[in-house]
Parts: structure tokens; sequence; C-alpha cells
């Protein structure tokens, strides 16, 4: 599938929880003119804390976005707070990646967006890093956990489900962040003559209209699996790379067991 411009974010490479299979196969099957990096791509938070973890499944990953470099692609990448030892090179190029503090992005169809990873309007990471890096720790328990709860999941045939984003959207005081910090976003995009926003940071994709403002998070590549891609006329749409496996898979079970059957009458 080719697209004018992806959009990605949230990645967390150096982490279990990074779904890297996952990504190599949506990086294989998707090309565009241009690909930005929205934050956290490389989670140093962790490497810092619990040494380096580098399966070659990370490595792929990083070699497939350099080779679409090397192809022509243009590559920018804007830190977040997990990469923010990059924001220290803005202008740097690396391998065909740009590395920017923050992009001015313009679509097909005319639209100014503003593309920042979203940690600097978040006031626990700017005001409490402290609490930022406990709740980091909490985050990377409930992917523990959640692992176990899938594998039990699997032995009774059910299909992956994400515990982290169901308490996302389960507590009340996670609910309010999130509202929270979309307007923010919104508010800045506003604020700075854009017509919309495109960020990551709080790992809940979203494409919508916040006030007359395009709020656009592109989500992440840990509990979803999402990333936001122009299309031909300028539009933005939202591709959920985790669902779509899922039901290729599904429909692959389905034309396997009705062979089957069909084999058995025969």
């Amino acid at each position: 599938m080719k697209y004018r411009t992806i959009f990605l974010s949230d990645i967390h490479l150096g982490t279990p929880g990074c779904q890297a299979d996952l990504l190599l196969d949506f990086l294989n099957g998707h090309d565009a003119d241009s690909y930005y990096l929205v934050g956290d791509i490389v989670d140093a938070w962790r490497i810092r804390r619990k040494g380096f973890l580098w399966p070659q499944a990370h490595n792929d990953v990083v070699q497939a976005i350099l080779a679409k470099a090397q192809k022509g692609a243009q590559i920018f990448l804007i830190p977040g707070n997990h990469d923010e030892f990059l924001r220290s090179y803005p202008g740097t190029h690396f391998g065909g990646i740009e590395v920017l503090r923050t992009a001015d992005f313009t679509s097909h169809d005319g639209k100014r967006y503003l593309v920042t990873h979203g940690d600097q309007f978040d006031a626990v990471v700017t005001n409490a890093r402290w609490l930022a890096h406990l709740g980091d720790r909490a985050y990377e328990f409930m992917l523990w956990l959640n692992t176990w709860v899938n594998r039990v999941r699997h032995v009774w045939g059910g299909q992956y489900w994400s515990l982290s984003k169901w308490a996302k959207h389960q507590v009340k005081q996670a609910v309010n962040f999130i509202s929270e910090y979309e307007n923010v976003l919104s508010a800045e995009a506003r604020r700075g003559g854009y017509d919309g926003v495109i960020c990551g940071h709080i790992h809940s994709a979203a494409i919508r209209e916040i006030n007359g403002i395009s709020y656009v998070n592109t989500g992440d590549w840990v509990e979803s699996c999402t990333a936001v891609a122009e299309r031909d006329d300028g539009r933005l749409v939202l591709l959920d790379w985790e669902r779509s496996t899922r039901e290729r898979r599904h429909r692959l079970r389905r034309i396997r067991r009705a062979r089957t059957k069909t084999l058995e009458k025969v």
C-alpha cells in the first residue's frame, strides 16, 4: 500500500513490550514518500534503568526504516521524552533521517499541522519527572501482566486483549487526563495558526475535531499498533495494524476450516 506520508510514534525499541514483528510486517507492506517518527522511537529510560535489550527484530525495524531512506523517502524524527537525548541534535542527519524538535507539515489539501511528540504539554512529565518515571514502571508491570493474561486467553481460544488500554478507558482519572491532553494540544495548534496537530505520547490513537482543530494521535506500537497515513487527496486516516492482522488471520482460519470440511466430504 502506498501513501504520501506515514506517521509513527511510541515504538519503544529496547523494551519487551515493543511489537517489533508487527511493525516490521507493517513497514514491509506500506510505503510512503515521507515518514514522520513522532517520538519515543527508542526507549532510553528503560535501557538506562534495566540495561540494553535489543533483539534481532528491533534491529530489523531500524534497518527497514533506513532502507526506506536509502530508497529516497524523506524521514523526519521528532524526539519524545523517552528518547529526549536526541533533542540536543536538531538539524542533524544520520542515515538519511533528519532530527527536528517539532515539524510543520502541510497535507496535500493545504492543511497545516503542528507535529510534536506532545510530552511538553503533559504536566506530569514537565513538572514531576519522578512521578512520570514511577508511572512508566507501573505501565511496564501492566504490560508484563498483560502478556500472561493473553497467554491464558490464547489457551482458551480468546483474541488478544490489552489490559492497559482497557484500564485507560475505565479509570476516570485516565479518561480525564486524555481529554485534557487532547484539548491542550488542540489549543496549542490554534495559537500557532495551524489547522491541526499530530502527536503521540499517550498511546491513545485518535483522529477527531476539537473546536475546529484536527487532533491526530498516532497511537503506539506497544498496545494498539497503529499509524496515521496521508492519502493522495490529503486526508489523514488511522491504520489499526493489530486489528487488521487479527482479522486477516481470522479469515485465513475460516478458509482453512472450510477447505478441511470440503476435503472431509470428498
